[in-house]
């Protein structure tokens, strides 16, 4: 008989974690060791829980990397010792967080899986007990003993995703994410019911962890815009120590074909500044090449982001700088699937 899956619960802040104090009707952090109290359901759960909270939470717009490193730090420790993980934090900064982790963790074979919501787990009507209990029943799944998914995932409302496939896409319904490039790992209705063909399969060997907490912050993203100013994207580019930038093109990947646009990338890539081209479309395909408009930024080393989000990107783009790479190594690895990231 297979044993009781051990998971735990890692609380960093945010809406799910926010209980409210009847008396003054002000919302006030809920502690995760009475979770078995105040939601009994997840003792239904074939399973053990623990939970680990953050000493000081935080808001998801003040998530950074020193948090993401927090995280790791927390998975790294505790890895040997849980079958699985479930990370609570607000759901805007979700989709950034969960990609970046994805790429700090290499050779992982456990779940990993993110969720939080849109109201308090104290709230009449909330997202969170849902959330919550089937994000820990995704972690505790398993076929021949061995668990349904070994990646980092994200679960919302009633669907499982790939976490680097993610974007946030609605503040106030409770189907907040979407990905678009990617179908669903898992839905839950009636029954549980996992998508098995989309799932990474982990390697049968056990391969040693492998944790990379560096990071470039040095990144930015330039969304194009008709009317967009020589003199803003000059300012923008000759930004002091800038190492990267995520462009958000139109459509397939396309940009201005002005001049001026043309030279002050290539001076940037000149000077090793890495330029990765998404799409601002909240679905398809980056083809550089397609339309004329984008022939010159492939041919003077504009890296294509194919169907990578703008999420995804920026942690792919803080994780490779750290690697030192030449330009055409760079671009060998930014346009591959490492983490199931790109089709």
């Amino acid at each position: 008989m297979s044993k009781k899956p051990n998971i735990l619960l890692v609380y960093t802040g945010g809406t799910i974690g926010m209980i409210k104090d009847y008396k003054t009707n002000a919302l006030k952090a809920f502690d995760f060791n009475q979770i078995l109290e105040k939601i009994p359901e997840l003792q239904q759960l074939n399973c053990f829980i623990e939970s680990i909270s953050f000493e000081i939470l935080i808001d998801s717009s003040n998530m950074n990397t020193q948090y993401y490193r927090d995280i790791v730090d927390i998975i790294q420790n505790n890895y040997n010792d849980f079958d699985g993980f479930v990370i609570l934090t607000g759901s805007d900064t979700m989709s950034y967080t969960s990609s970046a982790i994805s790429f700090m963790i290499e050779n992982l074979q456990k779940p990993i899986i993110f969720t939080g919501s849109q109201l308090p787990i104290g709230d009449l009507r909330t997202d969170a007990k849902e959330n919550l209990i089937t994000s820990i029943e995704i972690a505790c799944a398993r076929k021949e003993d061995q668990p349904i998914i070994s990646e980092v995932c994200l679960y919302f409302e009633y669907k499982l995703y790939r976490a680097n496939r993610t974007t946030k896409i609605n503040a106030e319904q409770f189907q907040a994410f979407a990905s678009m490039n990617y179908p669903a790992l898992a839905e839950s209705g009636v029954h549980l019911s996992f998508s098995e063909h989309y799932i990474h399969k982990s390697s049968k060997e056990k391969k040693e962890l492998i944790i990379r907490k560096k990071l470039i912050t040095d990144v930015l993203i330039l969304k194009l815009f008709p009317g967009i100013t020589k003199k803003v994207v000059n300012n923008i580019l000759n930004i002091e120590g800038l190492k990267g930038v995520v462009l958000e093109t139109y459509g397939s990947g396309n940009a201005p074909d002005e001049s001026w646009f043309l030279d002050l990338l290539k001076e940037a890539i000149s000077k090793d500044i890495r330029i990765i081209n998404v799409t601002q479309c909240s679905g398809g395909n980056v083809i550089q090449g397609h339309y004329e408009t984008s022939v010159t930024l492939k041919q003077i080393g504009v890296i294509s982001g194919k169907d990578i989000t703008t999420e995804s990107a920026i942690a792919k783009l803080m994780y490779l700088l750290s690697e030192n790479l030449s330009l055409k190594e760079f671009t060998d690895y930014f346009e591959k699937s490492l983490r199931g990231e790109i089709s």
